[in-house]
Parts: C-alpha cells; sequence; structure tokens
C-alpha cells in the first residue's frame, strides 16, 4: 500500500476504501461481462487492486481471487503472508497461505465454480493457470486484456493528479536535455543522461530512454546504442518511467544544426498529425478514430507507408495498457481514460520523427499532460 506521507508536491496516498472499491467495481463488470471471477496475479492488476506489490523474484503461487457476491481471497505462500498482510490494502481481504510441501492449486481450487469461465490477468505464469486447469478440469479462462480491457482505464481524480504530476517531470528532464551537448557523444551517453534527469525530476523508476539518431531514428523501438551522434542528425528522443506509481512517457525530435527542407517538412508533418489526433479525442469517440485522424494527415502528405504503429496506447500503472487508439477498436473514448497520441513517419537508412504527449479525456474533448514545444528543437 502507498505509504508516502502528503505534501504539496506528493499526491495523498491510496486509502484502504479506495482499494475496496477497485475490488467491488472489478467483481461487478466480471459479473457483468458473465465471468464467475477473476484471477489476478502478481502484477500490475494486482498493485492497482490491492496496494500488494509482489517479490519480483518469487515462482510461487500468488492469486487475488475475487467472485461476485463473495469477499475478496488472497492465496499466498505462507513465508510471504506477513508481508502480503501489512502490504495489501483492502479491508475485508482474506488470506489464504499455503507451505513449500503441499499443491498450492488444491487451495485455490475450492475458492472457484468448478465449471466457471474465469477472467486472469495477462501476466499469469502459464504453470500456475495449467495447475489450476488440473484441479479443475472444467473450467475455462478469458485474458483480462480482453474480457475487461475498461478494468483500470478510467483513472479517477487521484489517479490523474499522479499522470499530471508524471507528465511534467518528464517534461521537466526533457527541457534539461536540451541544454547538454549531443554532438560527437555516443546515444547512450544521452540516453544516461536522460535517464538521471527522469531521476531528478522526481521519477522513481525509469523505464525506457529511447535515443535514435540519424538512420537509428528509424526504427521505432531502436535502443541507445554505440552510434556516435553526428552534425546533421535528426534524433528521435521517447522517454519515462514512474512517479508516484503512475507513468511517464513522452516523445520529442530534435535536430543537430540546421535541418534540410525535408528533415523541416517531415517534422511538420508529424506536428500536424499529431495535432490532428488530439483534437480527435472526444468522449464516445472510438479509439480507432484517433488513430484515422492522425493517420489521415500522414498518408495524404505521402507517407502513409512509413508510420508503421498505431496511434497510441493506455497509460497507467503500466506504460502500455488498453485502450489501444488503434484500426479496429471501436471501444468508445470515456472521461478519464489517459493514453499517448504519438504519430510517426520513419525513412529506412535515413531519419525518423515522432511527437508524443499523453492526453486524458475530458468532458468536452482531451487535456494533455505533456506541454513542451513540439515544434522542431535545434541542439548542438
Amino acid at each position: 500500500m502507498d505509504s508516502t506521507p502528503s505534501t504539496p508536491s506528493t499526491p495523498a496516498p491510496f486509502t484502504a476504501d479506495d482499494y475496496r472499491a477497485r475490488m467491488a467495481r472489478a467483481a461487478e463488470a466480471a459479473a457483468a461481462a458473465g465471468l464467475a471471477g477473476l484471477l489476478v496475479a502478481p502484477g500490475p492488476d494486482l498493485v492497482y487492486l490491492t496496494g500488494y506489490r509482489v517479490p519480483a523474484d518469487t515462482e510461487r503461487l500468488t492469486l487475488l481471487v475475487l467472485v461476485p457476491g463473495e469477499e475478496p481471497v488472497l492465496v499466498v505462500p505462507a513465508l510471504e503472508a506477513p508481508d502480503a498482510a501489512r502490504a495489501a490494502g483492502a479491508p475485508g481481504l482474506t488470506l489464504r497461505d499455503w507451505t513449500d510441501g503441499i499443491d498450492p492449486y488444491a487451495v485455490a481450487a475450492p475458492l472457484l465454480d468448478p465449471k466457471g469461465r474465469f477472467g486472469v490477468s495477462d501476466n499469469a505464469w502459464a504453470m500456475h493457470l495449467l495447475g489450476l486447469q488440473r484441479r479443475l478440469p472444467d473450467s475455462a479462462y478469458a485474458a483480462l486484456t480482453e474480457a475487461l480491457p475498461m478494468l483500470r482505464a478510467v483513472k479517477d481524480a487521484r489517479e490523474l493528479e499522479r499522470m499530471e504530476a508524471a507528465g511534467a517531470a518528464a517534461d521537466a528532464a526533457y527541457r534539461e536535455i536540451l541544454k547538454v551537448r549531443f554532438s560527437g557523444r555516443k546515444e547512450t551517453d544521452v540516453a544516461a543522461d536522460l535517464a538521471a534527469l527522469l531521476l531528478d525530476s522526481g521519477h522513481s523508476q525509469v523505464d525506457f530512454t529511447v535515443v535514435g539518431s540519424g538512420p537509428n531514428g528509424a526504427n521505432p523501438h531502436h535502443e541507445a546504442g554505440d552510434r556516435t551522434i553526428e552534425e546533421g542528425d535528426m534524433i528521435v528522443l521517447d522517454f519515462g518511467g514512474l512517479k508516484h506509481g503512475y507513468g511517464s512517457d513522452t516523445s520529442r525530435t530534435v535536430h543537430v544544426g540546421d535541418p534540410t527542407p525535408e528533415e523541416r517538412r517531415v517534422h511538420d508533418v508529424v506536428r500536424e498529425a499529431q495535432q490532428a489526433g488530439c483534437e480527435a479525442v472526444r468522449p464516445g469517440v472510438a479509439c480507432q478514430e484517433v488513430d484515422r485522424a492522425a493517420r489521415a494527415v500522414i498518408r495524404e502528405a505521402g507517407y502513409g507507408e512509413h508510420f508503421i504503429h498505431r496511434t497510441g496506447h493506455g497509460i497507467g500503472v503500466t506504460t502500455h495498457e488498453p485502450p489501444y487508439m488503434i484500426e479496429g477498436e471501436e471501444l468508445p473514448l470515456v472521461p478519464g481514460m489517459c493514453f499517448s497520441v504519438e504519430p510517426g513517419i520513419y525513412l529506412p537508412g535515413r531519419f525518423g520523427v515522432r511527437i508524443e504527449d499523453i492526453v486524458t479525456v475530458t468532458e468536452d474533448g482531451a487535456r494533455r499532460f505533456n506541454t513542451t514545444p513540439r515544434e522542431l528543437a535545434i541542439v548542438e
């Protein structure tokens, strides 16, 4: 459970009642989706629902069981039960522990309808799901991303406060990185600077620092490498992490020295596409319409084949989560949803451009959590 003391710059911690309400809503959503319950393994769903973050190196079964109409139960290894009892934030959460040497699935199975269909968190271990299936051969399972895509999608006011703080911290890092020298240094050097700046701005965790210079920028997920940045390079910067438990993720493209007319044009097209995507955001609009709006600008400029990824992804306690701004996703936007709008153009062997902001859906449109300039910045 988040126990950080509240200060003017630190959001108030989530309470036991917050977690209790989340679990109740999740159980109700499961029933509405025709599920017999939810099985939540260690990972972001468990943290979101209970506040309990399981030790990363454990292979032992830990499972939150949410059955509509029943009190939530957390199945835990006995040696981790004391930590779970202290960390799990919801009153009425029953712990059911098991010791090494017994079958943990024999402990979990009686909590479940033997013929029920359950939603399972996406990152559950296969061996645990197979263990349950051996005990309950007539049971069935569905991934939470498909069964309950809205589980974490809509943020409340206190979550939005954290998202805004994370976005502002990432913006602070960007403003500072513009002051460093790029030319003559390796991508990894600039990436290290970015990571340090994210931590300086209040991030507790750095998840990624993409620095794609010159031809490397044409790879959307290029990891910073040993290439030395040169005069005339276009550089894609994409970076983020966690602050107060919620994610930041922003992209800006900079240039070492004066850009060519073509480089300016490509950057202008991406900037217009990103603006179009943001302007398409409003309640009731299908997610795919955000993708369509951004993609149309790039296609009409003649670069359609070089926009090779979706326009956006949800973000919250993880960097990538539903909803996704992609063709075919008809889920309607709802106030409180948070996601990226990040179109790009990638010219193989030459350069790439991407501009990304995190936005939240409001009652009448969208609000950006990233506010740094989107014009092409010139760096040394």
